[in-house]
């Protein structure tokens, strides 16, 4: 944690030590904060069996509150959780991407709901009307292995964090099927005016703009 100067305000986990504890992480993913300050933090990236899959709760200061998932396909289990988001009534929206899901919960880790219609979430943005954009930067539905996801492609799905529809698509501007596991937007923000930005894993960013 920074301020806006830049200067070091807290740290969380161990520089170099990966674990299950509480004060230690394994390829940590993404991070959200609660309006009450509360930090939420999707652990981890790993493929390994034994690896990390679970959401960690810290107070503001940096206490540790509480913890919850494991590696599985069940509900309240995890495949790389890889992203974070609050809608405007303070649900946890968890972008489960190996698992072709989003699973939500409130901030008590209590399942709400699991989402399968807006594909492989790699990053999720939810503005303040409870517009929904969810980056899907692996899907594909062809041969089987790493991204298969029936029925899927790669881009940006918008839709309501209210009830769940998907109202419109961004398809990935890369030719498809591309050689490579992941080329679309794995982060995604949308401003204002409604344009959507994508930061993508060729380290480009690109800006669609609203027609």
């Amino acid at each position: 944690k920074f301020n806006q100067d830049g200067k070091l305000l807290l740290t969380l986990g161990k520089a170099g030590v990966a674990g299950p504890g509480q004060d230690t992480f394994d390829q940590p993913t993404e991070v959200a904060v609660a309006p009450n300050g509360d930090i939420f933090v999707a652990d981890g990236h790993g493929r390994a069996p034994n690896a990390n899959a679970r959401i960690m709760k810290f107070d503001k200061n940096g206490k540790f509150i509480k913890t919850w998932g494991k590696k599985g396909t069940g509900i309240g289990e995890f495949d790389c959780p890889h992203t974070l988001a609050f809608d405007s009534r303070g649900r946890l929206f968890v972008g489960d991407r190996q698992n072709n899901r989003i699973q939500i919960f409130d901030q008590d880790g209590r399942f709400i709901a699991e989402w399968k219609q807006f594909g492989r979430p790699s990053g999720i943005f939810i503005d303040r009307n409870d517009v929904l954009y969810v980056a899907d930067s692996e899907s594909r539905d062809g041969q089987e292995g790493y991204g298969y996801n029936p029925g899927c492609r790669r881009g940006i799905r918008i839709g309501s964090a209210k009830d769940g529809s998907v109202k419109y698509f961004v398809p990935d501007p890369a030719p498809y099927p591309a050689a490579a596991d992941s080329t679309s937007s794995e982060g995604v923000a949308a401003d204002a005016a409604g344009n959507i930005y994508g930061a993508e894993f060729a380290m480009d960013v690109k800006k669609y703009v609203k027609r």
